[in-house]
């Protein structure tokens, strides 16, 4: 006959550090995931506080214009230092974001050649196009451009390229809304 009495596999110290592994696992998990996932919440932030471009363009004041996608790995990566310059200017420049998978910005796209993103266009005070970024910058490189917007310029735009993430059509939209190439 069998006792009712069944031992335990694990004693109750082992059992409280199982506990504990198991909560360190799982903590650990939830930060990591904060952790890849804040470059995206960055993203679509700056896509939701953007200025209207039109709006931009027409209250005399320099505008900040990125073209970026919510899938672009490089938009991502470039998302603190386009916040960190965002909250350094923007109370003396326009910081106009839109998402290239956006129908609704289809005439900016192709107005502003848009090929690859990330791309940013950095326009003066009476919208004239001073500086177009493609690609991966550094902070540094797009605050000097933006310091150096009260200089008088040619009235010729510079191209910086970079590594960037190209765009093509996507058959899904007839207005032809980028997508990841």
């Amino acid at each position: 006959m069998q006792s009712g009495n069944k031992e335990s596999f694990l004693n109750p110290s082992q059992k409280s550090i199982l506990v504990l592994f198991f909560t360190l696992i799982i903590c650990f998990v939830f930060g990591l995931k904060n952790f890849i996932l804040q470059p995206t919440f960055l993203l679509k932030k700056l896509g939701q506080s953007s200025i209207d471009p039109e709006i931009a363009f027409t209250n005399n004041k320099p505008t900040f214009l990125e073209f970026y996608a919510d899938w672009c790995e490089v938009c991502k990566a470039m998302a603190p230092k386009v916040n960190d310059i965002k909250n350094e200017y923007e109370k003396d420049i326009n910081f106009v974001f839109l998402n290239v998978d956006n129908p609704k910005w289809e005439k900016y796209i192709r107005n502003l050649n848009v090929n690859g993103i990330p791309q940013v266009n950095i326009f003066g005070k009476d919208a004239n196009l001073e500086f177009t970024f493609i690609g991966k910058q550094e902070g540094e490189i797009m605050r000097e451009s933006l310091d150096n917007l009260d200089l008088k310029f040619s009235g010729d735009s510079k191209t910086i390229n970079s590594d960037f993430s190209a765009i093509k059509e996507n058959k899904n939209y007839k207005s032809s809304p980028r997508s990841h190439g």
